[in-house]
């Protein structure tokens, strides 16, 4: 598996989100443990999670919990960077919420910690703004809680250019990551990403493949994909990722798995080359 930084920390080019296993249709626990442990078997070094990935009001953590139970029964668990994420929640009428108060960044940070078991948080980021809280107020929790040695690095998700520059100032420039959603279907955050790659900062796409399944729904709606897959013998989800990861050395694609099939065809990505060509008929829109 090809590594990629993110911050002082090197981890898979490719790693895995945890979201599907934990929210509407998810599997059961033992066939998302082995999606988890399918994915470390393969490389993978980075997991993505959130304290918002869960279905029912009184489940918060679900994905938190999963991922934990899933690291502590593999023997490379201990090498994976867990990326968790604060400020958005779920009520458990299907709606998405956020806070962005300090306050309750710092709550959430606890829960976090005390669900993943761990003394330091590897990677919190702060998941989406809040219009009723000033930015500077959301990031300055994770400027506390980096000082305190609760998180190890910060990042910041859903963000636009000026609020990645603001995080960066208010962190003192420690920013490490920028999650945000990027796909061939998806390509708004293009701005943030040339930023990212401008200021050394890592860029991790959610939903980098749209949200499409591995049945082919992705090569039928990009027919370039589709075409250099064929070329390859590879699938065009594979093809999607190699053509993020050629985009920049700063992109670290985080596609979300819930069986074991997709997350090693996932991470297979890493070594898929593709030409100065493809790559160009890849980009055209």
């Amino acid at each position: 598996m090809q590594t990629r930084r993110i911050g002082d920390v090197e981890v898979s080019a490719i790693g895995l989100g945890g979201m599907p296993m934990s929210i509407e249709g998810r599997p059961d626990e033992a066939r998302s443990i082995a999606t988890i442990h399918a994915a470390l078997d393969a490389g993978v070094t980075l997991v993505d999670t959130a304290d918002a990935y869960h279905e029912h009001a009184d489940e918060v953590g679900h994905n938190e919990s999963l991922i934990a139970k899933a690291l502590a029964s593999h023997p490379r668990g201990s090498e994976v960077l867990v990326a968790t994420k604060g400020g958005h929640l779920r009520p458990g009428d299907g709606s998405w919420t956020v806070n962005g108060s300090p306050e309750h960044l710092k709550r959430a940070c606890d829960a976090s910690l005390a669900r993943l078991g761990v003394e330091a948080i590897g990677l919190y980021q702060f998941h989406r703004p809040d219009p009723s809280v000033p930015y500077a107020e959301s990031v300055g929790a994770l400027r506390d809680l980096l000082d305190a040695g609760k998180i190890r690095m910060a990042g910041v998700s859903n963000a636009d250019p000026e609020q990645i520059r603001l995080a960066n100032d208010v962190l003192g420039g420690r920013l490490v990551s920028v999650q945000n959603q990027f796909s061939p279907a998806f390509r708004s955050s293009e701005p943030e990403l040339e930023l990212c790659d401008e200021l050394g900062i890592a860029f991790l796409p959610w939903s980098p493949l749209g949200g499409i399944s591995q049945a082919g729904g992705l090569g039928s709606t990009h027919e370039a994909f589709a075409r250099v897959a064929k070329a390859h013998d590879v699938s065009p989800q594979q093809v999607c990722l190699a053509w993020m990861l050629a985009k920049s050395p700063v992109i670290v694609p985080i596609p979300g798995s819930s069986r074991p099939e997709t997350a090693r065809d996932s991470a297979a990505a890493a070594d898929l080359v593709l030409d100065p060509a493809e790559l160009a008929e890849l980009d055209a829109r």
